[in-house]
């Protein structure tokens, strides 16, 4: 589950057991995280009378959301080596949010003014889907509207809400709505027919 340049990567096995929970950073600190909307849309004259505005010519913007875009698949090939090395088994497939589709160029998702609004929420997604890729997994994109239901179809029968709370305990705060929207998807990604609840480590 990503979020702007960060994401949270919940691992789940086939049985339904929760392995890993991480929040990873796609880029490094300093590095402008919405450069699509914010440089671009100064560039080409958007927001230039905000505050927190600057002059930068098109070129500029450009070339720094290509230098954002590197990082981000950078930092996701490092996020998924360190993932696939922590976890116990292999790791086959990666679940993510399913992305709208875009202008094909930098320039014209800049100069579209619906595509410089998503298309950085769209530039994280995509770099993880490529370093999954790099590795041999397969890139599963959910509908997020959808996946809730999926998955209660997929746990066949039991409580998605109890299970979802099962790995909760098991791992610990924080276990947030960003941790359990990752776990549904894993579960969906999983296409079993039956998932079972994981194994409730704190005893209650």
């Amino acid at each position: 589950m990503e979020s702007g340049n960060s994401a949270v990567l919940v691992t789940v096995d086939a049985g339904g057991e929760l392995l890993d929970r991480r929040r990873v950073d796609l880029t490094p600190p300093g590095t402008p995280t919405h450069p699509h909307h914010h440089e671009g849309s100064w560039a080409v004259g958007r927001y230039r009378t905000s505050p927190w505005a600057r002059e930068i010519s098109l070129t500029e913007a450009i070339a720094l959301v290509e230098r954002v875009r590197a990082s981000a698949e950078r930092g996701a090939r490092e996020a998924l080596d360190a993932l696939a090395a922590a976890v116990p088994v292999p790791i086959e497939r990666i679940a993510l949010r399913v992305c709208p589709e875009l202008p094909p160029t930098t320039e014209a998702c800049i100069a579209d003014n619906h595509a410089q609004t998503v298309a950085d929420s769209v530039m994280y997604p995509r770099a993880l889907a490529l370093a999954g890729e790099a590795r041999g997994w397969s890139v599963d994109w959910y509908d997020r509207d959808a996946v809730h239901r999926e998955a209660s179809q997929a746990v066949d029968g039991e409580d998605l809400d109890a299970l979802l709370s099962a790995m909760g305990r098991s791992i610990g705060a924080p276990w947030q709505a960003a941790h359990k929207l990752a776990a549904i998807a894993a579960i969906v990604a999983l296409g079993r027919p039956r998932v079972r609840a994981a194994k409730d480590r704190s005893g209650a």
